[in-house]
């Protein structure tokens, strides 16, 4: 099985030993499904929580200790409830990893409702999107549940299912570079003295190594020396890890258990492998999960930036269409003026156009109509078009604030952690944006729910400032929490957060890190040079009518930032 990722066999390896180290005689005091693929039991060992997230997600399937906070769903699912029933209070005996493969089992202890002991099995098989968490009865080998069900029609060679045996992954026929060099080691280097092809040729040889880990190993084989003692000593390197981010010239970040040559790219160290985990799907993890969770509002947004874009481009031409106004002004004018001579039932007639040096103007008249009629009806065209001026007028900025209202919705999204989306659901809600769906009936207690909290963070000096994730955080913030004095900031002229200092004479310094956040979490964060305006908040204004965020204000001044996740970081730790 050729792999992509960093998450191969090798990295398995590499994670068990750690996770055995911290875990093993843990108990589990927590279990979560925060995601639909995801499970984070807490064990408490040694002392310490730990929080192991189990993940069967396609894209990011791994198993790690994990710091990154996440949302619980507000009904616990079936598989949540089975892994409770038989893990809650549960002793972790062992981890282990099958053979170098990218399956790994936690095997627990605990007592039935009889009070007998009894052995578990957690699974967790890390194979793209056939990645599976399974538990498994330890005695019986009988499946008690899987985050994924997999049927016969899925998969004839084994069923995922409550009640079949467990089957283990079909096996390959390579060998485990964990238990030494096979013996013809020194013939294959021989035989393939290039880099690449020699590569591709141990990866056939050799059970679960990732692109990565075997050009790593090709690189050194070809070092000076013994070529077994070069093997032994690269996987050795594995129990010892010096756990690695590396990002690529082009901006590419990859993972690995201890750095490996890659020229021109630069590298940072974790103390754990989990920790270099959290660092590199931070982000990765939090999109796609924003994603899945907001699919809803992102479809729901987008079809209301298509409907109002188009309503735009419609009201620009209808505009463009009544520049003609004067034009049947005029028209109507000279057909007054020349009344007489004009005759009933010509289709045109030509008069002296007296704004123009009394050229000639052709002017198009119904041959069913008096000349009076003929002039009337032009005055009508004229004041229709002038009315639809006025109303087009009003609908061009109607449509243009509601283009700009679910633009800065999108960033918000684009911007957002999970968490955040549940006040972006609500004040679509609230605008009649989004229809009631199945998983949220309304009750009461729906309709009172309440805004959740702005971020806070703590600058160099020890000031306090928040930051609104979405409008109705940025509304409660700016208008209601924050006090006349303090300071409020905003990115100019793009979407993004209200940021508040809580005093009322900042530091220079306080106020460019409060910028950077405001930059930060706004449309700007990947720009250089962001322009933020900040003033006190008694000059903010809400225009009565206004949408959920929208505020207008006088008397900013203006700095120039560019955002820095480092220094959201440290001013978040603060």
């Amino acid at each position: 099985m050729l792999f992509s990722m960093s998450f191969d066999g090798s990295f398995t390896h590499a994670m068990v030993q750690e996770l055995g180290q911290a875990l093993t005689t843990g108990r589990v005091s927590k279990i979560n499904q925060p995601y639909a693929n995801e499970v984070v039991l807490t064990i408490r060992a040694n002392s310490h929580n730990y929080p192991i997230l189990l993940s069967a997600n396609p894209t990011y399937a791994r198993i790690q200790v994990t710091q990154i906070p996440y949302v619980n769903p507000p009904v616990p699912t079936n598989f949540t409830m089975i892994l409770r029933k038989y893990l809650q209070g549960a002793i972790l005996k062992n981890i282990t990893q099958v053979a170098n493969d990218r399956v790994v089992h936690l095997q627990f202890t605990s007592r039935n409702e009889l009070g007998d002991q009894q052995d578990l099995l957690l699974i967790i098989e890390i194979m793209a999107r056939h990645s599976n968490v399974i538990l498994v009865d330890g005695a019986e080998g009988k499946i008690l549940d899987a985050i994924k069900h997999v049927g016969s029609d899925q998969n004839r060679y084994r069923l995922l299912l409550p009640g079949a045996q467990y089957i283990n992954p079909p096996k390959q026929d390579l060998t485990d570079p964990f238990a030494g060099p096979r013996p013809d080691l020194a013939d294959t280097l021989r035989d393939f003295p290039n880099q690449e092809v020699l590569a591709q040729t141990l990866q056939h040889q050799y059970q679960g190594l990732g692109k990565d880990t075997v050009a790593a190993l090709a690189t050194a084989l070809h070092q000076p020396g013994d070529v077994a003692q070069h093997f032994r000593d690269f996987f050795a390197t594995f129990d010892a890890p010096q756990p690695t981010l590396t990002i690529s010239p082009k901006g590419k970040t990859s993972f690995t258990a201890f750095p490996y040559p890659a020229e021109g790219s630069t590298q940072q160290t974790a103390a754990t492998l989990s920790e270099l985990l959290d660092t590199y799907y931070q982000d990765k993890a939090e999109r796609d999960r924003v994603q899945q969770q907001g699919s809803v509002l992102i479809r729901v947004v987008r079809n209301e930036l298509k409907k109002n874009r188009t309503k735009l481009k419609k009201l620009q031409r209808t505009l463009a269409d009544t520049e003609n106004a004067d034009e049947y002004r005029i028209k109507g004018e000279i057909l007054t003026t020349y009344l007489h001579q004009v005759k009933r039932g010509e289709t045109s007639v030509s008069l002296p156009n007296f704004y123009d040096d009394n050229k000639p103007l052709k002017i198009a008249l119904s041959n069913q109509l008096s000349p009076n009629q003929n002039a009337q009806k032009y005055f009508k065209r004229y004041q229709k078009a002038k009315n639809a001026v006025i109303y087009v007028n009003e609908q061009l900025k109607i449509t243009q604030a509601n283009v700009d209202y679910f633009d800065n919705i999108m960033a918000q999204i684009e911007l957002a952690a999970p968490k955040d989306l549940v006040d972006i659901r609500l004040e679509l809600q609230q605008g009649g944006y989004l229809r009631d769906h199945d998983h949220l009936k309304k009750s009461k207690k729906q309709r009172r729910q309440k805004v959740s909290k702005p971020d806070r963070f703590t600058a160099s000096d020890g000031t306090k400032i928040s930051v609104g994730k979405n409008n109705l955080q940025n509304d409660q913030l700016s208008l209601h929490t924050a006090k006349r004095t303090d300071i409020w900031l905003h990115v100019k002229d793009m979407p993004g957060s209200h940021v508040i200092i809580h005093a009322d004479n900042p530091s220079e310094a306080t106020i460019l890190e409060a910028a950077n956040l405001a930059a930060y979490f706004s449309k700007g964060r990947e720009s250089s040079n962001v322009p933020v305006d900040y003033l006190p908040v008694k000059r903010l204004h809400k225009p009565n009518g206004a949408k959920p965020g929208y505020v207008i204000f006088t008397g900013q001044r203006t700095v120039y930032v560019t955002p820095e996740s480092s220094l959201v970081e440290k001013l978040a730790d603060n």
